[in-house]
């Protein structure tokens, strides 16, 4: 899986856009970011802080959590490179529910 892959996913999700953070890019919804691209191979993504728990666990390698309190707070390390897409795509989408007005999260859902 490429970056350019991962972009797509992301903007692929309604009224996503990309932006900036810090000098890196970042994805949002809204002016909330739901993922950020700062380094090649490593995306963050937004998950609650029990999300991540699940996903460190069920998908070894796969994510971590980022170092410090934004970590408790369920920023998380995704590492791309070699994963699935599916999984990857399915792990936006949540950060980007994360994020997303609600209403926007159901009216994507019907």
């Amino acid at each position: 899986m490429t970056s350019d892959d991962l972009i797509a996913m992301a903007l692929g999700l309604p009224e996503a856009r990309e932006s900036a953070h810090f000098g890196k890019r970042d994805f949002r919804v809204g002016e909330r970011i739901f993922m950020s691209l700062p380094q090649a191979g490593r995306a963050v993504i937004k998950l609650t802080p029990d999300q991540q728990a699940m996903v460190v666990e069920t998908d070894p390698g796969l994510c971590a959590p980022v170092p410090g309190g934004w970590g408790l707070k369920g920023w998380t390390s995704l590492y791309f490179d070699s994963a699935d897409g599916e999984r990857v795509r399915d792990l936006i989408g949540t950060a980007w529910r994360n994020v997303a007005p609600k209403k926007l999260v159901s009216a994507s859902m019907n």
